[in-house]
C-alpha cells in the first residue's frame, strides 16, 4: 500500500518568514530538483519540435472553468483586464503561429479558504501548458505519460538530493516503467462511492475524491470522459457521444491527487458560442477570442502540468507550498 503523504494541518506549517523557508536545506533541495525539471520539460518538448512561447499575464477575459476560485482584476487603461488563471485561449489562438506550443506560465487563482488546508492549493502557482495543432485526446495524454515518465527517470537519478529530502528513488519505477492506466469518470464515480465516498456523477470530481484515488495507486493513471458540463466551454464534445467530452486528468499516486488537466479544444465558432451560453458564459467579453474563432482557429489538444504540484509528488512533499520559493496560499498574506 502506497504510503500517503502527511497533512499540513499534522505537523507541516507554513514558513514564518521568507529567510526561514529559504535557507532551510530541504527547500534548497526542492528547488534544486525543480530547476532540474524545467530543464528536462524544455528540453523533451524541444526536441520534439515544440516552440516555447511567453503568454500574457493580464488579458480582457481568462479560463472561467476553476473550481470556486475568484479571478483577479486589474485595471488597464480605464479598461477592467483579468490576471491569468489559466492561459488556455491563447495556447490555442497561438497555433496560428506554431504547430506545436508550449509555455511555463504563472496563474493566479483566488482560491476559496477552505482550500488552504487542502496541501494542494497555491494562490499563484505555474503550470507546463501544452497545444498540438490537429491534435487528438490521444496524442495529448501520450504526450504528458512521456513527459512524466521522462521526468521522473531524470529525478530518480538525483540521489543527494532526494537522500535530503527522505524520498525514496524506487517510487518512481512503476512511473518511469509502463503505460499509466486509464478509467472512465463514469467508473471513478462509482468507484468512490462505493468506497463511501458521495460523488455526484454529473460533476467533475472533488479534491477529496481525487485523493482517495490517488492514495489506491502507485503510478499515475488518467481519468477521461468527464460528463458535459462539469468543464468549460474549450472542453470538445465527443461528436459520437453527445454529453461526453474528450477531456482528461492525470492523478499522480501516493495519494498526491491531480497533477495535469487536458482536452480536445472547441475550435468551431458555432460550437463555442453555444457551449458559452450552455455554462453560463458572456460571449460578449470574449471579443478578440471569437474574432480569431470566427476567421478560423486550429482543432487542437493539449494539458496544463502543475510545476508545483508535479515537483511537490517528486521529492515527497506534504504540501505543495514546500514546492514554491514564495509560497501563496488561500487567505494567507504573504511576500
Amino acid at each position: 500500500m502506497p504510503t500517503q503523504p502527511s497533512r499540513p494541518d499534522a505537523g507541516v506549517r507554513p514558513p514564518l518568514s521568507p529567510d526561514e523557508h529559504l535557507t532551510s536545506h530541504t527547500t534548497r533541495a526542492v528547488l534544486r530538483i525543480q530547476n532540474r525539471v524545467l530543464a528536462v520539460v524544455r528540453d523533451f518538448l524541444t526536441d520534439r519540435g515544440f516552440t516555447e512561447l511567453l503568454l500574457p499575464v493580464i488579458g480582457p477575459v481568462t479560463d472561467p472553468g476553476i473550481r470556486g476560485s475568484k479571478q483577479v482584476d486589474v485595471d488597464f487603461y480605464g479598461h477592467r483586464y483579468k490576471l491569468m488563471t489559466s492561459a488556455i485561449l491563447y495556447k490555442q489562438t497561438s497555433l496560428l503561429a506554431f504547430d506545436k506550443i508550449f509555455c511555463i506560465a504563472p496563474n493566479v487563482r483566488l482560491e476559496p479558504l477552505e482550500t488552504a488546508v487542502t496541501h494542494r492549493h497555491l494562490v499563484e502557482f505555474h503550470q507546463i501548458d501544452v497545444e498540438i495543432r490537429d491534435g487528438r485526446r490521444e496524442d495529448a495524454m501520450l504526450l504528458a505519460e512521456q513527459l512524466v515518465s521522462h521526468t521522473a527517470a531524470v529525478v530518480r537519478e538525483l540521489r543527494a538530493e532526494l537522500e535530503i529530502l527522505e524520498r525514496d528513488p524506487d517510487a518512481f519505477r512503476d512511473v518511469v516503467a509502463g503505460v499509466f492506466d486509464r478509467v472512465t469518470h463514469r467508473d471513478a464515480t462509482t468507484d468512490l462511492n462505493e468506497l463511501g465516498h458521495p460523488q455526484d456523477p454529473a460533476a467533475e470530481i472533488d479534491w477529496q475524491g481525487e485523493e482517495v484515488l490517488s492514495a489506491k495507486a502507485s503510478r499515475p493513471f488518467f481519468v477521461v470522459d468527464y460528463p458535459k458540463g462539469s468543464r468549460g466551454f474549450y472542453d470538445r464534445e465527443d461528436p459520437e457521444r453527445p454529453g461526453v467530452l474528450r477531456n482528461f486528468d492525470l492523478i499522480a499516486p501516493e495519494g498526491y491527487g491531480e497533477l495535469a488537466s487536458g482536452s480536445e479544444r472547441e475550435h468551431d465558432y458555432a460550437a463555442i458560442v453555444t457551449r458559452m451560453r450552455e455554462t453560463g458564459e458572456n460571449p460578449a467579453k470574449y471579443g478578440w477570442y471569437l474574432d480569431l474563432a470566427r476567421r478560423g482557429i486550429p482543432a487542437s489538444a493539449g494539458f496544463g502540468l502543475g510545476l508545483e504540484r508535479f515537483t511537490r509528488y517528486l521529492t515527497g512533499r506534504a504540501a505543495v507550498w514546500q514546492a514554491a520559493a514564495y509560497p501563496k496560499l488561500p487567505g494567507v498574506v504573504s511576500p
